[in-house]
């Protein structure tokens, strides 16, 4: 596969189309800076909506993945090339992180044995040490699908975030004593994890536009704020609202607007 035929290619067919990289991207949900990227060889379109693009400009997954128009006497070969080609490309990527994954598991196993050896070597009996044992565990358990996959464990890293993290706090709060530690933990852990999960498909949603996510993103922070400081006042008998959050929400707000500016000024090509 060669990024630089594939990019002529989507321009040659958008173009038989009568489409412009603008009307493209509309059609897609993603910035014309994208299409522009892909034509001139910079990046390739994401696989998740390459079936989308295909069907747009008339070609097979295979003719775009081969920046040509296919013959059926080749068609065979050429699917069968780049299938090995991406094939290949995941291989090594693979391989790459696996090697990171082994490292970094090598190493929070030696954080864990120097907390243990410490640990008995002032006390004489494991005390601390289980808390920075527990800790590690899961931020080994959320981390590694993350380090091995890449954006594509980000799925898993959250689904064991969703597991582990109200186990996690009753055990801490077993080791620490204070009750506390769960019962309020949990709560706030459930509002953060529900949090995460909007997050995660806010911007699968906004693959694409990465500033109008980011935006968006910010601006849930600003009822997730408050649904935390309701939940906080009620458990704790706090102030509901003091000058602190007041300066937050504006802050939010002006970061917010400032990224979906950023988005907008980009999709209408104002800078690159």
């Amino acid at each position: 596969m060669n990024q630089i035929d594939i990019g002529k290619f989507i321009a040659d067919c958008r173009k038989e189309k009568g489409l412009t990289q603008a009307q493209l991207a509309e059609k897609l949900n993603i910035t014309d800076r994208a299409v522009s990227k892909w034509e001139t060889g910079k990046s390739m379109p994401d696989s998740s909506i390459m079936l989308e693009l295909s069907n747009i400009l008339g070609v097979t997954v295979n003719e775009l993945l081969s920046g040509e128009r296919l013959e059926m006497n080749n068609y065979e070969e050429k699917v069968s090339e780049n299938l090995i080609e991406l094939t290949k490309k995941d291989q090594n990527s693979m391989s790459k992180n696996v090697v990171i994954s082994i490292v970094y598991t090598i190493t929070m196993a030696i954080a864990m044995m120097v907390c243990f050896i410490c640990d008995i070597s002032i006390s004489g009996k494991l005390s601390w040490s289980l808390i920075t044992f527990s800790s590690i565990m899961v931020a080994w358990i959320i981390s590694f699908p993350v380090i091995l996959l890449g954006k594509r464990g980000i799925f898993v890293a959250l689904v064991a975030l969703s597991i582990v993290t109200i186990p996690f706090l009753y055990v801490l709060s077993l080791l620490i004593g204070v009750k506390e530690i769960f019962g309020i933990g949990a709560v706030m852990a459930v509002i953060g994890i529900v949090f995460f999960w909007t997050i995660y498909f806010l911007y699968r949603k906004l693959r694409e536009r990465k500033l109008l996510a980011t935006g968006i993103m910010f601006l849930l922070m600003i009822p997730f704020c408050f649904i935390i400081n309701i939940v906080l006042s009620v458990m704790l008998g706090i102030a509901l609202i003091e000058i602190g959050d007041i300066i937050a929400v504006f802050s939010l707000l002006i970061i917010a607007f400032a990224f979906i500016m950023g988005d907008y000024a980009k999709k209408k090509g104002y800078y690159n």
